[in-house]
């Protein structure tokens, strides 16, 4: 099937990459502070199609816990134990951390 114009690199859907047919990556994604509240979970396994962003990741993330949209805007990401951007592309096996504002006293 030919590429239609414009979307030779991208699968037509909201600007995301083009996903090989059951191609998909594995990855552990780690909650802390408020995020393992909403969750109820220090950690879970998330299989994302290859070529995903960590926002596509949080995407699926807020569809799997509703109650983690309370603090998107706010929330910081590691990749890998390194800050990271929300089009950083996931790779099989990478660890993403969720890690909302930490206030104290």
């Amino acid at each position: 099937m030919d590429a239609v114009e414009g979307e030779s690199e991208h699968d037509g859907t909201k600007g995301m990459p083009k996903k090989e047919e059951g191609s998909s990556v594995g990855l552990k994604v780690l909650f802390f502070a408020r995020a393992r509240d909403l969750t109820g979970l220090s950690d879970v396994r998330l299989e994302v199609p290859s070529g995903s962003t960590t926002s596509d990741c949080l995407n699926e993330l807020a569809v799997r816990f509703p109650g983690l949209e309370e603090i998107r805007q706010c929330i910081v990401l590691a990749l890998n134990e390194e800050y990271a951007s929300e089009t950083t592309v996931i790779k099989e096996n990478d660890e993403l951390a969720i890690i909302p504002p930490i206030s104290g006293g």
